[in-house]
Order: C-alpha cells, then structure tokens, then sequence
C-alpha cells in the first residue's frame, strides 16, 4: 500500500487530505480516489501512479499527456464549449509546477481533477452508448489533429506497427522454443496468408498517403466517460497510449472490441460475430465528428481497419503461444491459442461483410 496522504502533498491540492481508496477496473496502474477539504468544501481527485514495467520511460509520457490535455482544452475554451473542464482531463500540477511527481521510491505519480456526473461502461449495453463513445473518440482526434510541435514520444514504440508484428510471429515459428508449431499450423498458414493485408497501413504512412495522426491507441469503449443523465460521450481517459498513429488503428481497434457479443478469449468460435449494428452505430458516431478532418483515403480504409486491428492482436496472442505464453497472462494451457483463434472467426466474419461495411460507410 502506498501512503495516499504523503503522496498527495506533493501535489498542489490547496486542501487537506481526508482519505483515499483504490478505485476503478483498471489493470496496469495503481488508481485512486482522493478526497481533499478545501476551505470547508470537499471535492475529489483521481490519484494514479504510472505502471514502469509497462511504460519503461514515464516522464516522457507524462510530457505526453501534458501537451495533449492543453492543447485540447485550449482548443476546447476556442470553441467556447461551457464544460471545457470537464470535456477533456486536466493535470494538477505538482508543488514544483511539474506535471507529475516522483515519490521518495521514485514512483511516477500524477492527478487528475474528478470529473462529476459521469462514468465508464466495462460492457455496452445499448447502441446508442457505442454512437456516444465512438463520437468521444472522434472529438478527441479532432482536437488533437491541430497539436503543435514534434511528433508525441512513442509510448511502446511500434506498438500497431503490422509489419512488426508479424516479423515477430515468423521469427518464433523459426524458434519455436516449445515446438508448437507442428500443433497450429493451420493457424500460422492462415495469418501468413494474409501477410499483404499487415503492410497496408504501415506502407501508406511510410509513403505520406496516410497522415500521422495524434492517436489513442486504446479505445476500447470504456475509456470514455458517458454522462450520468443524457448518457453523452463526454471525456476520453487513459491517454498512456497517446502517441504517433494512423486514424485506422483507432477506430479498427473499436470495431475489434466493440462488435462481437463473444468474449476475447471464448473457445466457442461459433458465437464470435462482428454484428452490423454495432459497426453502424460505431460509424454513426465516429464519422460524425471526425468526417471534417478524415482524407478519403482514411475514409476508404474504415472497414478494413476492423480486419487489420483483429489481425494484429490475433497475431500477438500466437506469437506469445509459440513463445511459451511470456506476455499476455493466461489462465489455461492453451488461452492464448483460443484468443487467437477467436480474432481469426472475427476477421472471417468481417471479410464476409465487407461490401456491406463499405455501403454503411458510404451512407455516412
């Protein structure tokens, strides 16, 4: 347990500690809820500690997240909008101005004002939750798509890079460590075959086609906040991901996690599905916000974004079981092999809808 009350003195709080507990679902940092007596009135804050197992280079990513939340409240107070504190996070600075503070450990730590009267959904239950979060996600590229200066550190450098990945998995088939390959050859056979999909986006940046983009690279749907009462999108966090990336890996991711009703990991290929009125209600919702600075090209691409973001996750569950299960935790002998196998039902579902998926796109 770490002392809630030392570590939020070193923040500029202007207010006494009163108590903190853990909070939220998260599974990479260490979250908290702080609550603060400011002259009589209390109010709270998100307390978190940056995981630096994970993100080898916290301060760099820290640096990160400060030019992004200012720009887009910057851009946010332009436009006028009456909530610009509550549209987007904000840093507490702490007492030395930094936009982060290292305990006595050298743990990385920050703050984040509350935000009221809203919370995430670990499972969408309606589309009209899929509409508000995909347009979240639209509306934090479209404030983001102006950020001055150089390009952002890369968090985990080629993190979405295809190409990459899939160097990775030939190079554990050569290995093979455990000799699983003669067991999930048709796996591999499968993903191989499919090799010139993985180069796609990763030739169109090289080449300039596709604009390098300020990305999230993690939207699954609960890393946006709905409004308590009118269930709007209102805030997207989880901003460790930021970085340098191609419009196409973050809406693709959302159709990854947000359009089978099947679990990541289910051994019942036959329930994986991508459903079309999750698609729709995710294109209704992105394309709305994000259709004024989107190019034609990015715009084409929509669709296949869902096959390539399933192919590349596919890609690093078989990896990690051809290398003996290193990365992702599992829970079973074969976890990681069933994950894969459901990202390979998913990517067949989507190539059978594909057309369909464009006529979706196209309408708007």
């Amino acid at each position: 347990m770490h002392d809630l009350k030392a570590v939020s003195s070193l923040f500029d709080l202007r207010g006494d500690f009163v108590q903190g507990y853990s909070y939220g679902s998260g599974h990479i940092n260490d979250t908290y809820c702080v609550w603060v007596d400011q002259a009589g009135l209390r109010i709270r804050y998100i307390l978190q500690r940056v995981n630096h197992n994970v993100f080898r280079q916290p301060i760099p990513l820290m640096e990160n997240v400060k030019r992004v939340t200012d720009h887009a409240l910057k851009r946010l107070k332009e436009e006028n909008c009456p909530e610009a504190y509550r549209r987007t996070l904000t840093l507490v600075p702490a007492v030395d101005g930094k936009p982060y503070a290292l305990d006595a450990d050298g743990n990385c730590w920050r703050v984040y004002p509350f935000i009221e009267r809203a919370r995430t959904y670990d499972q969408i239950e309606t589309t009209k939750q899929c509409v508000e979060a995909a347009r979240a996600f639209g509306d934090f590229q479209k404030l983001t798509a102006d950020l001055p200066g150089e390009p952002l550190f890369e968090t985990i450098p080629n993190f979405h890079n295809t190409t990459s990945r899939l160097a990775a998995l030939k190079d554990a088939i050569q290995a093979d460590p455990l000799g699983r390959v003669k067991e999930v050859q048709k796996e591999i056979d499968w993903y191989l075959s499919r090799e010139a999909d993985c180069h796609l986006v990763v030739d169109y940046l090289k080449s300039g086609e596709l604009p390098l983009r300020c990305t999230h690279n993690d939207t699954k749907l609960n890393n946006v906040m709905l409004d308590d009462v009118t269930g709007e999108g209102i805030c997207v966090i989880d901003l460790d991901t930021t970085m340098p990336g191609s419009a196409i890996y973050d809406f693709g991711d959302m159709i990854r996690t947000a359009t089978s009703p099947a679990a990541e990991d289910e051994k019942d290929i036959s329930k994986v599905t991508m459903r079309m009125f999750m698609f729709e209600a995710l294109v209704q919702g992105y394309v709305s916000s994000a259709k004024s600075f989107l190019t034609p090209l990015e715009k084409s691409l929509l669709p296949f974004s869902g096959k390539l973001l399933t192919m590349e996750c596919g890609i690093r569950f078989l990896t990690d079981y051809l290398s003996g299960d290193v990365y992702f935790k599992i829970h079973r002998p074969e976890h990681n092999l069933d994950r894969c196998r459901t990202q390979m039902a998913l990517v067949e579902s989507i190539e059978a809808q594909m057309d369909e998926m464009k006529a979706v796109v196209d309408r708007y």
